[in-house]
Parts: structure tokens; C-alpha cells; sequence
């Protein structure tokens, strides 16, 4: 006896039927297609720091050479194996092709690193490129300095692939998404909603692209006058408005020890957390949408409160006013942002300012932003939840209903929210004991995992700003890895793929 969902078995007169589960039917051309086609930009890519090798006479030139021509043919192979009509983008087909391509992307980016030597360690090479990809900013290198040109061009470039995502932006140049690109939009953006600015995803994708090259040149060009060279100069541009954190220098930003520098960074980081819906609607003629926008406010509010509490309880440690607002000012927005630029070791501030960075570690940045983290309107949302709860408690028959800027927030929003809540403090919570069993102390194991699943990078103790990843054990390592992924791709992305209901008819 057959069903819709498979053979089905009869255990006896009266008894429930066993139903066998079959896997439903996957358009592999079509996944295959795709993943050629993102892997082939990610191959040009590769393109300018070839030629930046090459000029400056690097012993990267090989290593990045092959890791170009591997992930080429890889595409290649992948667009020939998949020619012909390929049909429509099915919804779960967009969540699979996401995580398949930010998976494919951090095996075939680690190569350059791998091959060259300086990352002996493939796993260390893997960890260094997924805390690129996904903005993270956590590394395994101690010293930076070391590497050469080409390496440090892609260990940036790679950040700033992956600050708006590398999928938005195959859908920019690609066209042939157009059928089904709102899927892969919606599984790869950040934050609870996805806010559709033109009819089209195709020129919705160009749009935020073109908002974020335009703010990162301009970036570029602001530190350039401030005194910094080229080269570092489009190195922390990239890494900036990705609000990445890499760096090529093993003292981060703290190396060029200017105050200018450090508030053009600051006001960056600052941007890049902010959604680019508000950048997109303030460039065309409405900035007043900046303050209408009621998780603006609260984004503003909270990076000011921080800095007003790390102010205070950093007081002694600075001798003038001027000197503790540009530091604290700095490492408050670098953190809630998630960059993780440092130009102090935050780790020798009281425990007060250590443990208002955990909770801003915690929030993050905007939804529609480059930031990692839980979002500043889940924040909000929750917050609402749990006052209408007590409401709720008082006058049991009370309608009270939530809102976020002055609209209703649907019932649907509100479950994804709480449940991305839970999933989130759950992640963290296991990762944080499992680092414990590993031999990771307290502190280090709970702010690797928080900085890990926030994509934030640096967290506390042997973690801290101007320390490194490097002396973990290799299943931490994994674990982070992991943990960087499932951050960047909002958590129900991968939990949606490897989830066995994903792959059932």
C-alpha cells in the first residue's frame, strides 16, 4: 500500500500505519548552475590580488595562481555539467543554494592561505577564510604583518564580499535570477524582514551595492587625507563598511595612532551597522528617515548608553576628556557594529565597561546592515513582547498589540523572532559548554562563542582584541567555524537545511 509520502506498512488490524518518509526531488541542475556561476565570480575575484602578487614580486603568487585556476575549473566543470533549461528556483532550493554557496566559497577561499604556507594548518586556513566571508574578524594569525600583499588584498577583499553577500551580488550581475531571486535574498540577508526597494530584486540588489561601493570609496579617500597609504587604505575600507575587522597590521587600527583616523573609522562602523534602507532613502532626498525610524533610535540610544557606561566606569584610566571619548567612543561602536577593530585592550577595563561589551556583543547592529548579532529591532520586539506579557497579567482581557514604528507587527514576524531568539541563546549556550569541556576557561569559552555566533571576532581574556584564535583546540576551531556560518545566514538558514523535514516530500 502506497501514500502520498511512501510506501506505507500495516501493523496488524487496528494499529497506526508506518509511513517511510521519501526524499523529495531536488532540481540539481539548477543548484549546480548556480553554485558554477557564484563560484566563477568568486574565481575573478582572485583576479587583482594575482596581479598585485605579481607586481609586488610575492612569494603568494603561486598559491593564489592555484587557487584560482582549482576554483575556476571547479565552475567550469560545474556550468558544463548543468547546461541546458534548468527551471524555476524553488523556495527551499534558495535556502539549499545559500548554504551550499557560503560552504564552497570558504573551502575553495582558504586555498590561497593554505597553499602558501603561512597557514600550515587547512582547518586554520578554513577558520580564517569563514571569519572572512561571514565578517567575523576572528583569526588564527599572530602576526599580520608577515603576510604578504596579495594574501592581505584577499584576506580584506573577501570581507568585503561578504559584508553585503556574496548572493546579493550574483544577483546584481546575473540577471538570469531574476525567476526566484527573491528566495535567495530573503535566506541570505540579514535581519527579521527584507525590505524591497525596487520592483525588482535585480535592481534592489544593484541599489545596495552601489550604496555600499560608493561609501566604501569614499571611506577610502577620507583615510588616505588622514595619512594612511593606499593600499591600507582600501585594505580597511573593505574590512570598515563590511564591519569585518581584519586588519594588515598586528596592532589593528592602534598602529597608526591618529585621533583623525580613528573617528573616520568610527563614523563608518557607526554606517555600516545602520540599515542601508535608511542610507538608500537619505540619499535620495529624505534623511529625515534616519530619525522616523524607530530601530535608528534605539541603535543610536544603546551605542550611547554603552559609551556613556564604559565613560564612567573608565574614568580614571585616561587623563582628558578629549582622549577617553575618542577611545571608548571607538571600541563601543566597533563592537556593537561587530567590526572588531581595537585600539586598546579593552580587556584591562573594569567589569563594568567588559560586561557592557558582552551585552552590546550581544544586540549588534541594525537588520538590513553588514552587523552580525541578534539585531536591535529583535531587541525591541522582545522587549515589547515581555512588557504586553505583564499587561497581559494585569487586565487578562486586554488587547494589547505590538508595534514597530507605529505598524503592527504580524503574528509571523513575532514567531520568528522568539524563535530565532531561542535558537540563538541555545547555540551559544551549547558552544559555550562544549569550549568548556575542551579545556577552555570560563571567560574565553563564553565570550569565543558570543563572538563567534555575532560575528564580532575578538571577544575576552585569551580571545581578546590583540590576541588570537590560534591556541584553541582544532574541535573548538570547527565548532567557531560553524558558529561564524550559522551567524551570518540569520541561524534558520542552516538549522533550515539540516533540519530532516527540509529534505522530505
Amino acid at each position: 500500500m502506497f501514500s502520498k509520502t511512501g510506501p506505507c506498512i500495516r501493523q496488524g488490524r487496528g494499529k497506526r500505519r508506518l509511513r517511510v518518509p521519501r526524499v523529495s526531488g531536488m532540481n540539481v541542475r539548477m543548484l549546480v548552475n548556480l553554485l558554477g556561476r557564484g563560484l566563477l565570480f568568486l574565481s575573478l575575484a582572485m583576479v587583482p590580488c594575482i596581479l598585485l602578487s605579481y607586481y609586488t614580486r610575492g612569494d603568494d603568487l603561486f598559491s593564489l595562481v592555484t587557487g584560482f585556476l582549482i576554483s575556476i575549473v571547479s565552475a567550469l566543470v560545474m556550468l558544463i555539467a548543468s547546461f541546458g533549461p534548468t527551471g524555476e528556483l524553488r523556495h527551499r532550493e534558495g535556502f539549499l543554494f545559500v548554504a551550499l554557496a557560503w560552504t564552497l566559497a570558504g573551502f575553495l577561499g582558504a586555498l590561497p592561505f593554505w597553499l602558501s604556507g603561512y597557514i600550515p594548518d587547512y582547518l586554520d586556513a578554513l577558520f580564517e577564510t569563514v571569519s572572512g566571508f561571514t565578517t567575523t574578524g576572528a583569526t588564527i594569525l599572530v602576526q599580520i604583518d608577515a603576510l604578504p600583499r596579495g594574501l592581505l588584498l584577499w584576506r580584506s577583499l573577501i570581507q568585503w564580499l561578504g559584508g553585503m553577500g556574496i548572493i546579493v551580488l550574483t544577483i546584481a550581475i546575473l540577471p538570469y535570477l531574476r525567476v526566484g531571486g527573491m528566495q535567495i535574498f530573503k535566506a541570505e540577508s540579514p535581519g527579521p524582514t527584507v525590505d524591497k526597494l525596487k520592483p525588482r530584486i535585480t535592481e534592489t540588489a544593484k541599489l545596495l551595492w552601489g550604496i555600499y561601493v560608493g561609501l566604501t570609496c569614499l571611506e577610502i579617500i577620507l583615510l588616505m587625507v588622514g595619512g594612511m597609504n593606499g593600499f591600507d587604505a582600501v585594505c580597511h575600507g573593505f574590512t570598515t563598511m563590511a564591519t569585518g575587522g581584519f586588519s594588515v597590521k598586528s596592532a589593528g587600527i592602534a598602529s597608526y595612532n591618529s585621533a583623525y583616523i580613528d573617528a573616520v573609522i568610527t563614523v563608518f562602523m557607526l554606517l555600516g551597522g545602520a540599515s542601508f534602507t535608511l542610507h538608500y532613502f537619505s540619499l535620495s532626498g529624505n534623511p529625515g528617515r534616519y530619525l522616523r525610524s524607530q530601530e535608528f533610535r534605539w541603535y543610536i540610544g544603546l551605542f550611547v548608553a554603552g559609551m556613556v557606561v564604559i565613560m564612567w566606569s573608565t574614568r580614571s584610566m585616561y587623563g582628558s576628556f578629549a582622549e577617553i571619548l575618542r577611545y571608548v567612543s571607538f571600541q563601543t561602536a566597533s563592537i556593537m557594529t561587530t567590526t572588531g577593530y581595537a585600539t586598546y585592550d579593552y580587556t584591562r577595563w573594569p567589569a563594568a565597561a567588559q560586561m557592557t561589551l558582552l551585552f552590546l556583543m550581544l544586540v549588534g547592529g541594525s537588520t538590513g546592515s553588514t552587523a552580525g548579532g541578534m539585531k536591535v529591532m529583535r531587541l525591541g520586539i522582545l522587549i515589547k513582547y515581555a512588557h504586553r506579557e505583564i499587561l497581559r497579567l494585569i487586565h487578562p482581557h486586554a488587547v494589547v498589540t505590538i508595534k514597530w514604528d507605529r505598524v503592527p507587527v504580524s503574528q509571523e514576524v513575532l514567531s520568528s523572532v522568539v524563535g530565532f531568539s531561542i535558537y540563538y541563546v541555545l547555540i551559544f549556550a551549547i558552544t559555550s559548554l562544549i569550549l568548556a569541556l575542551l579545556g577552555v576557561d570560563f571567560l574565553t569559552a563564553v565570550s569565543a562563542a558570543m563572538a563567534s555566533i555575532s560575528n564580532i571576532g575578538p571577544g575576552l581574556a585569551s580571545v581578546g582584541p590583540f590576541a588570537s584564535y590560534a591556541d584553541l583546540p582544532s574541535l573548538g576551531k570547527a565548532l567557531l567555524t560553524f558558529c561564524m556560518l550559522v551567524g551570518r545566514l540569520e541561524i534558520y538558514t542552516v538549522l533550515v537545511v539540516l533540519s530532516p523535514m527540509f529534505w522530505r516530500k
